[in-house]
């Protein structure tokens, strides 16, 4: 792992700074005050390397997300549930979000980190990943946290050499395994996305065995649309129906979305 990673990481102080538009119209206080964070959201501050850090080749972003199981989301209700933590430009402004967060391994319920290039959101539709696609690698309880934090240092290392290809990274907490995965912008490049799968490997420290699956983000797209009419379908005459019969051990809802998860991925990132 890169060395100048690991010698700042106990580094765990300030918080990122935000700017806040200033206003000269003499209407009144709540009018100013709504102007004022209309104009904040969309104007803030570049973010840039304080003196004497160690800048990174590209500003990021983390973003959280959490949906409750079983209910597919459409993409503006999926955008509207994401929330972007902050964004920075230099390792130690990495370290002082990073050191804060809550590690993957102690998260519940379906909850995803994401952290992707500045400008890039963590949506299938980015025109920077409508192109694209993404590794998947399902891991046995346990082992997320550390894995994830492996992935986002080789990202932000540049440990990939594969250019401008690498858009994100998304760590997603389920009820019986975990799912790391990374994207990138060109899923027709089988050139790149081989690297890719080589490198993750490697950072990853991962068994030869290890099941690796790349999925392109039209598919996952395609497979959403499929699930959200079944869905819309299924689960509403279930209810209708009452208690599954046996020999179902479990509700209709919870076969689905173990169905929804084993095989696609997590299809609601976009």
């Amino acid at each position: 792992m890169n060395n100048k990673f690991d010698a700042l990481k106990d580094d765990d102080s300030g918080d990122h700074d935000q700017n806040e538009e200033n206003s000269t119209q003499k209407d009144g206080e709540k009018e100013k005050t709504e102007r004022d964070k209309s104009q904040s959201s969309s104007k803030r501050k570049a973010v840039v390397p304080g003196p004497a850090e160690h800048p990174l080749q590209y500003n990021y972003t983390f973003w959280y997300s959490r949906r409750t199981p079983g209910r597919p989301t459409s993409s503006q209700s999926y955008e509207q549930n994401i929330k972007q933590i902050g964004t920075f430009a230099s390792v130690e402004q990495f370290w002082r979000f990073y050191s804060h967060m809550v590690r993957p391994g102690d998260l519940t319920g379906h909850s995803d980190f994401h952290l992707f290039k500045e400008g890039i959101k963590p949506m299938w539709e980015d025109d920077a990943n409508k192109n694209g696609g993404k590794w998947i690698i399902r891991l046995r309880k346990g082992l997320a946290s550390r894995c994830w934090e492996n992935l986002i240092l080789a990202m932000l290392g540049e440990q990939f050499m594969v250019g401008e290809e690498i858009c994100g990274a998304v760590v997603s907490v389920r009820f019986q395994e975990d799912i790391i995965s990374i994207w990138n912008k060109t899923a027709s490049d089988q050139a790149t996305t081989a690297r890719i799968r080589d490198t993750l490997r490697r950072v990853l420290n991962l068994p030869p065995n290890t099941i690796m699956e790349y999925k392109t983000h039209t598919d996952s797209i395609n497979d959403g649309i499929i699930i959200m009419l079944f869905l819309s379908k299924a689960l509403p005459n279930a209810r209708q129906a009452g208690p599954p019969k046996a020999p179902f051990s479990k509700p209709l809802e919870a076969a689905v979305e173990c169905a929804m998860t084993l095989s696609l991925s997590g299809w609601h990132h976009h």
